[in-house]
This record gives structure tokens, C-alpha cells and sequence, in this order.
């Protein structure tokens, strides 16, 4: 049985899922939902990652939702603005590459509202750095990533679904300065809203700069594909097994 919670930590709305068997939680996942989606969007993978082993039961999995309201009506938010139609403009004419240079206004204070919640959760539950596990779904996937390049310790893993690599030269000094960090990407071949040269890139300036990236391409779109949640999976499990 799952057990659903909500509540508030710091400036973000959270939903914090665990199984019913977890009494002393081993380890702690927060995961960034994308741009435009819920703050709901990733609740149901909990449960398919706990599917994944017995160690995955053991933690538990919090979802912060973006504090920027898009549409009400839908549950629309956004960690930062984007400008769509310039990236509309670069895909076009095969310039994509150039996003890697941008530092969106406001992803330092989202860099300081997620590490208020991940410093809640080791302070809640007792957890080394080394036994939490962030990452998201592409905008989101760019916020767990900022954070965990800048944060003081290495955590336990990083996911990066459907993620690309922005404010390069920022993330390739914090990168190199960070200790080895444990992390699962995966990127569609097909994605029409960011490139699979993106994800390339910021795979081969994690792995220069000594991180270990196991890294899935598939063939589809902007998504979270089945052996994709399976890695994260086995992450996670590595990481809560006591």
C-alpha cells in the first residue's frame, strides 16, 4: 500500500510518497517535474520504482511543485519562463546549441528553494548526502542538475530525464569541482523540444569531468520511457540498501 502526504516545505508545494512498510526511511528521492506540467505530473513513477526492488520501498519519494502558476484551470507551472519561440527559432535553423550558454533569471533562487526542501528531508530523516537521490523531468531534470552540481556534498545519484545542458561554462566549473556523482540519463532520438544534442553534450561534460552517467537513447519523443524509470530504479535501490 502507498501512503500519499502533502505539505509544504519552505516556499514549494510537496507531495511525499512512501509504502506503507517504511518506518525509518533509508534514503530520500525528490524529483522536478517539467515545464507546463502538474505539480502531480511524476507522483505515479513512486510507485512503479518501488515495483522495481525491496530496497526501493525503503525511501521515500518527495514532489515538489514549481512555484510558477502558468494556468490554474490545468495545473501548469514552471520552475523559470522560457521563451518559446526563440527555441523554436534555433531549432529551426539547426542552432540549438546556442541554449547551452543560457542562465535563466531565476534559477538561483530555484537552486535555493530545492535545497531547502533537500535539506529538510536530511534533517527529517536523519540522511547523509550520500543517501539522496534528486533529478526530474526536463526543466525539472535542469534544476536537480544545477542543484546537485552546486550542492557542498555529493549525493547518492542524479536522474536526468529528457534533460540538455544550459549555463555551460557555470555547470562545467561546478562539475569539475563537485565530487563524483552516480547518475542515470536517458534522452529520446525523436525529441522535437530538446534536441538529442543537448543531452549528448551535457553526458560528455559530466563524464570528462568524473562522474559516472549511464546513459539510455531511445527511439521517441520528449518522455520517460519504461527502461528509462528501471535505471532510476536501480539507482535508487543502490542507494537505500542499508
Amino acid at each position: 500500500m502507498i501512503q500519499k502526504t502533502e505539505f509544504k516545505i519552505g516556499e514549494l508545494n510537496c507531495i511525499l510518497v512512501k509504502h506503507e512498510t517504511c518506518q525509518t526511511p533509508s534514503a530520500a528521492v525528490i524529483l522536478c517535474h517539467g515545464f507546463g506540467a502538474p505539480g502531480t505530473d511524476l507522483v505515479n513513477l513512486a510507485d512503479a520504482i518501488m515495483k522495481t526492488g525491496k530496497a526501493q520501498q525503503n525511501a521515500v519519494y518527495i514532489f515538489p511543485a514549481a512555484p510558477i502558476e502558468l494556468d490554474p484551470l490545468f495545473d501548469s507551472r514552471a520552475w523559470w519562463m522560457i521563451d518559446i519561440e526563440k527555441i523554436q527559432n534555433l531549432m529551426m535553423s539547426g542552432e540549438t546549441r546556442e541554449m547551452q550558454g543560457e542562465s535563466p533569471n531565476l534559477l538561483p533562487q530555484r537552486r535555493i528553494d530545492l535545497t531547502y526542501v533537500i535539506d529538510h528531508c536530511r534533517h527529517e530523516y536523519s540522511l547523509p548526502a550520500s543517501k539522496l537521490v534528486v533529478g526530474g523531468f526536463s526543466q525539472g531534470s535542469m534544476l536537480a542538475t544545477d542543484v546537485a552540481l552546486h550542492y557542498p556534498e555529493a549525493f547518492g545519484g542524479l536522474i536526468i530525464w529528457s534533460g540538455t545542458l544550459i549555463n555551460s561554462e557555470l555547470w562545467t566549473t561546478q562539475a569539475a569541482r563537485q565530487s563524483p556523482l552516480k547518475i542515470c540519463q536517458s534522452h529520446g532520438i525523436v525529441d522535437p523540444i530538446l534536441p538529442i544534442d543537448g543531452a549528448r553534450d551535457l553526458k560528455e561534460m559530466l563524464q570528462s569531468n568524473h562522474h559516472q552517467v549511464q546513459y539510455i537513447e531511445f527511439h521517441g519523443p520528449h518522455s520517460i520511457p519504461m527502461n528509462a524509470i528501471n535505471l532510476a530504479g536501480d539507482l535508487i535501490g543502490n542507494v537505500a540498501e542499508t
